[in-house]
């Protein structure tokens, strides 16, 4: 006979007793890589952790089509992040993740582009593994790759971009990032500029003082890989006006490679808000 404290739950012919005070073992976290936008991106892994989840925690930029990939059963929570709008801090969201895999739940954090490219995966499968939780982490296909493939520019080229560096254009309280301006300035050499686009006139201005030259070839690809992708083929003291323009989320790439970048379909609608912008 159960224990008065104990609840019994009914199976078959099966009774389980205290089914609603630890129903089921710790469940697990997958750090999932969402891609930059397009459901054709993503990996068949990150499906496959999708189609098995319980809680989809998500971010902003996750696209529907890629949510609704997750069962209809399961239950979305959106983290989103836009600029200094949090809708939870990154404590609450690696809190979050802990408790729904403690109470025997499979949690897919779902991230766009990467989880470890300026994602803060690393946070969360940090207090994944403090709390004991198992953490599984699916890479996903990042918005430079994306943004590098549309636009026929390649990051790395023989004779023209022997190195690539990611960077990012905000440091963790707003302030300017803690660069190598020196290291970036060199030639030869690809930088990309994830969340620079309201910082793209500094960004410019620390490279052009460092030694790189003006005239050097810059690519923007805003909404990488998605329907309403927008480029721009700039130059890197053309970089900030043509910034200026856009608004959505958007990477920079500097460096002699993006000479072989193709403006996309929305370019002429883009130098006449650059002309706006000026006026």
């Amino acid at each position: 006979m159960a224990q008065s404290g104990d609840r019994a739950k009914r199976s078959g012919s099966l009774v389980v007793l205290g089914a609603n005070r630890g129903r089921r073992a710790p469940g697990q976290v997958w750090l999932v890589g969402a891609g930059p936008g397009d459901p054709d991106l993503l990996t068949i892994r990150a499906l496959k952790a999708l189609q098995a989840a319980e809680v989809v925690v998500h971010d902003g930029l996750v696209s529907d089509e890629i949510l609704d990939l997750a069962p209809v059963s399961a239950r979305r929570v959106s983290v989103a992040k836009r600029k200094s709008r949090h809708s939870y801090s990154q404590d609450e969201i690696n809190r979050m993740l802990v408790a729904f895999a403690l109470e025997g739940l499979n949690v897919v954090r779902l991230k766009g582009g990467d989880p470890f490219m300026f994602g803060r995966g690393g946070e969360e499968l940090e207090a994944c593994r403090e709390a004991g939780v198992e953490a599984h982490v699916v890479p996903g296909v990042t918005a430079a790759l994306a943004a590098s493939a549309s636009a026929g520019a390649p990051l790395t080229h023989r004779g023209l971009a022997q190195a690539v560096t990611f960077v990012t254009g905000h440091a963790a309280r707003g302030g300017e990032p803690d660069l190598d301006w020196a290291a970036l300035a060199k030639s030869n050499h690809t930088v990309v500029i994830y969340m620079g686009l309201s910082t793209a006139a500094r960004i410019a201005r620390r490279l052009t003082d460092a030694g790189r030259d003006g005239a050097t070839p810059a690519l923007i690809v805003e909404n990488a890989s998605r329907v309403d992708e927008r480029r721009v083929v700039t130059t890197l003291s053309g970089l900030a006006d043509a910034a200026a323009a856009l608004d959505g989320p958007a990477l920079l790439i500097v460096g002699e490679a993006m000479a072989m970048a193709r403006a996309g379909d929305g370019l002429a609608h883009i130098e006449t808000l650059i002309r706006e912008a000026r006026a």
